[in-house]
């Protein structure tokens, strides 16, 4: 740590999208030394350049230990796929290797809402990875944005109800008019480069790391509804409803729809659960209304819904599929802000 600021950063996951956007932002500061922990087999062609690599063996405590001493401050970005267990051994080592502060695996939602946390079926995950980090004694900072913008657009019906290939929308009751935080990738990278450019401790009334210490970092690119989000699809695709096939549902009985499709072994029900109970009248999934940003403090700019809107409908266009070999890699334009 160079006196009172942050200037090397680890990331797990740094080849995902949310790991490879930290990435990205913190190089483009010019303030840190970023370091990739990777595989010995990852392919290095997916980092951006003037990242440094540290390889390990995920097998290996020892191993892990040794790739992390040095830093700083580590973010995790595991997969879903990733074993239960590995979140708790990374924590672990970065105690062990003298981390100063984590960015544990857990971007979405208010964990701090124990209704929504529980109900949106990620809140075990969360106390369990939180757990990590109190028990390796490392500070943490949560970032909560909300889920992500185009990769839920795109991804289909059980997600944020819409079918863009097909024209098919489905609204939950009232319209689809609960608002809800959702954030770009861009704009979560953005949010880590902000901070952790910040002092540690703030200086003359000025914001610092210190601030969010074993706090979340309330942040997103938009609050929208679902009609917000058709009403984009229709600027960009240039359609209106009478050319999408529109149809409602109850929150409650989609999302006790989706619980029952999990309970039968469909992966999607999962999704449509999750989604869904962020649709709930007053349920929490409006941090901005409920907490606050910080996004002014960090400097976050404003982006473009249509925009974003515009690189989903190009992800479905694509053939774009992140469960799929060789379908799972979209180049996003990037936004001039």
């Amino acid at each position: 740590m160079s006196s009172n600021h942050i200037t090397k950063v680890a990331i797990v996951g740094a080849t995902g999208r949310i790991g490879r956007a930290f990435a990205v932002a913190l190089l483009e500061t010019g303030k840190h030394e970023v370091t990739a922990i990777v595989r010995p087999d990852t392919n290095k062609d997916k980092l951006p350049k003037g990242i440094k690599t540290a390889a390990v063996d995920y097998d290996s405590d020892e191993s892990i230990v040794s790739a992390l001493k040095g830093q700083e401050f580590l973010c995790v970005t595991l997969s879903v796929f990733a074993p239960k267990e590995l979140h708790g051994r990374i924590v672990k080592a970065a105690g062990e290797a003298g981390v100063k502060w984590i960015m544990p695996n857990i971007y979405g939602g208010d964990i701090t809402n124990a209704s929504l946390s529980k109900e949106s079926l990620y809140g075990d995950t969360a106390v369990a990875n939180l757990e990590d980090c109190k028990a390796a004694g490392i500070p943490y900072i949560v970032l909560c944005c909300g889920f992500w913008y185009e990769w839920s657009l795109a991804l289909g019906e059980q997600w944020f109800g819409f079918t863009i290939k097909d024209r098919k929308a489905t609204l939950i009751i009232d319209d689809g008019e609960e608002k809800i935080s959702v954030s770009t990738w861009e704009q979560c990278g953005r949010a880590l480069a902000a901070l952790l450019s910040l002092p540690v401790q703030g200086e003359a009334g000025k914001p610092g790391v210190e601030d969010w210490k074993n706090k979340l970092l309330y942040i997103n690119s938009f609050t929208v509804s679902q009609r917000d989000m058709l009403n984009s699809l229709h600027r960009v695709l240039g359609t209106s409803d009478s050319d999408w096939t529109i149809t409602r549902e109850p929150a409650k009985q989609r999302y006790q729809d989706g619980i029952a499709e999990m309970q039968r072994g469909e992966r999607t029900g999962f999704a449509k659960a999750m989604y869904t109970r962020f649709f709930f009248k007053d349920g929490g999934g409006n941090h901005e209304e409920t907490q606050g940003l910080v996004n002014e403090k960090l400097g976050l700019p404003k982006e473009d819904l249509d925009f974003s809107t515009k690189r989903a409908v190009q992800m479905v266009e694509s053939g774009w599929n992140p469960f799929a070999p060789g379908l799972d890699n979209f180049e996003m334009p990037k936004q001039d802000l």
